[in-house]
């Protein structure tokens, strides 16, 4: 049988060997669109709750790199880095009953889990560390999503270029047992070039949609109108796939 990593393999190869997707030919643009599909379909057919591989702790990476940017550059950001976080919240709005506004120390104080997991960025490296928070899945649940409801939008405080830096995942991702916000890492609260105070971990997808310095989730009906409208900072200004399963 093939694995989903297995699977994934030639397209990784594509995403690393050609990040810039920008000037690639049409013909290359819709061969990779077709494997984000295909992955999709292979993922979801070996079912909504198949779990990404977890380590035991002896398996932990001894150094563990930080993907993109390793600070934020909003201010509001910041202002909240030399508080110690003590007055953020993270908002969750949209398409809910109950919009929320919860502070760092709600989230602490949730149900937590923690999991061993890879990192598997497209830059063609892996990294393998312990993460600790709560599920997504039960605070949209408290939210109250409306039924028009179908993706959760991550808003962060990072950005590239002046491109604000967003990722967004479907209800199916949101809702698996290992879609958690965590706010911890190997031990420790995450430090800065890490994500602090949460990031998203998607643990069935690569790195790029496992935003950090998580703000705000929308959730909402369609990614149309959204930005560049592909659902992702990377799948629109590169023409990474949205759906990166693993």
């Amino acid at each position: 049988m093939i694995s989903r990593r297995g699977l994934i393999g030639a397209g990784a190869g594509l995403l690393v060997a050609g990040c810039d997707r920008m000037n690639a030919a049409p013909e290359v643009r819709g061969t990779l669109e077709e494997l984000g599909g295909l992955h999709k379909r292979a993922q979801r057919l070996l079912g909504r709750h198949a779990l990404a591989r977890e380590y035991g702790v002896g398996a932990m990476s001894p150094v563990f790199r930080a993907n993109g940017n390793t600070e934020a550059g909003d201010p509001v950001w910041r202002q909240h880095l030399a508080e110690g976080f003590s007055r953020w919240a993270l908002q969750v709005g949209g398409l809910v009953h109950r919009p929320l506004a919860l502070p760092l120390s709600a989230l602490q104080a949730m149900p937590q889990r923690t999991q061993i997991t890879r990192h598997d960025c497209v830059e063609g490296w892996s990294a393998i560390g312990q993460w600790q928070g709560p599920r997504l899945g039960p605070i949209l649940a408290a939210a109250g999503l409306l039924p028009a409801a179908r993706y959760a939008v991550f808003h962060c405080a990072d950005d590239f270029g002046g491109d604000p830096y967003y990722e967004s995942i479907d209800l199916i991702e949101a809702f698996h047992p290992q879609t958690i916000l965590a706010w911890r890492m190997n031990g420790a609260p995450l430090r800065p070039e890490h994500g602090a105070p949460l990031r998203l971990r998607v643990e069935r997808q690569l790195g790029y949609k496992q935003a950090k310095y998580v703000m705000r989730i929308e959730l909402r009906e369609t990614l149309a109108g959204l930005y560049g409208g592909k659902g992702g900072y990377w799948e629109d200004a590169a023409g990474y796939q949205w759906y990166a399963g693993i």
